[in-house]
């Protein structure tokens, strides 16, 4: 099951308290202070982790807590430091505090493996005695408490991380490409909202040349507002590099569906209009070759004419034409990857 949202509570570990104690010794007739400092909290850390992709182990477990520290004692003895409690996230997560009022504040992101952001950090610990002895006075009996480790309720968002992102409407054949040129396996049918959860598929250009493709499910008009599945999944595409538009080649209009889809990624976050994108015609397999390159030059003349882009034709089916897919799109991300 993919999940992609959750709230959860975390608590880092108290502090050890320090020490009250005096030195017992034969042949010293007057010992001294010999109270230990308590150890430190433990700290909450979320480590970045590539081979999970969901956040679906937050859905069951709700509280994550470090160990406290262990109290200081005689002997100059310190407490042991409280273990950190390690909490491992899919990359592309962030992290938001939510306050007391409501608000929230984004307190950072995952985005590599293994990478540690501390959120809550442990309570330091107290003072024994030992650390008061002065001068003047030699035999004190104070000691502190550990302090209180930090305490957050945390909002977790996941936003995968793709180099390309597959935008369209539904049964415009997205699932189908993604299966056709990676391992991926998303399941396929001929009704709306076949995809009901973003799938990610290494594609192979070559030995040495892959990228991550998701295929994010359709959108539909009026989708930044809540219509259709697409509200749930837009924020998926805004980690992708390229943005690759594909439209079925037997649209009434493609041309109206490719603005429909810019607008409602345009509404949703404006900053995804600034996204390098490919326009790809997909099933092409379904027209008779005379008909197919009619209407291919047909929607690329439009497409010309109205907003200079270059459109490809494909068929995932055959395959027709997927081979130069793969290969304009590794260019495109690493261009993309320089420009970053």
């Amino acid at each position: 099951m993919f999940i992609d949202y959750a709230k959860i509570r975390v608590e880092a570990g108290n502090g050890g308290d320090g020490c009250v104690s005096f030195r017992r010794e034969k042949f010293v007739s007057k010992g001294g202070p010999d109270g230990g400092d308590g150890g430190k909290g433990g700290d909450i850390v979320f480590v970045g982790d590539e081979n999970t992709n969901t956040l679906i182990q937050f859905r069951y477990n709700k509280l994550y807590q470090a160990e406290k520290g262990i109290n200081g004692s005689g002997k100059n003895k310190f407490g042991a430091f409280g273990k950190n409690q390690y909490i491992r996230v899919p990359l592309g997560t962030e992290i938001a505090i939510i306050q007391d009022n409501g608000n929230k504040k984004l307190f950072g992101e995952i985005t590599y493996h293994e990478e540690e952001l501390i959120i809550a950090k442990g309570g330091s610990g107290g003072k024994g005695n030992a650390r008061f002895a002065t001068s003047t006075n030699q035999a004190p009996r104070q000691a502190t408490d550990g302090k209180r480790g930090q305490e957050f309720e945390l909002e977790l968002t996941l936003k995968l991380m793709a180099d390309v992102g597959l935008v369209g409407f539904p049964n415009a054949g997205k699932s189908t490409l993604l299966s056709a040129i990676s391992a991926a396996r998303p399941k396929i049918a001929d009704y709306e909202f076949t995809t009901l959860e973003p799938m990610l598929g290494v594609v192979y250009v070559d030995e040495f040349r892959t990228f991550v493709m998701a295929d994010i499910p359709g959108l539909i008009e009026g989708a930044h507002d809540g219509k259709g599945k697409g509200i749930q999944f837009l924020r998926h595409i805004q980690r992708t590099k390229t943005l690759l538009f594909l439209i079925d080649i037997n649209s009434v209009d493609p041309l109206h569906d490719y603005f429909i889809l810019r607008k409602e990624l345009y509404l949703y976050d404006t900053n995804l209009d600034k996204k390098q994108s490919l326009i790809v015609l997909s099933k092409l397999d379904t027209l008779s070759e005379d008909d197919r390159y009619q209407k291919l030059a047909e929607v690329r003349a439009a497409f010309k004419q109205k907003t200079n882009e270059e459109v490809i034709g494909i068929s995932s089916v055959t395959n027709l034409n997927t081979n130069e897919l793969k290969n304009k799109l590794y260019e495109m991300i690493k261009n993309a990857t320089k420009e970053d």
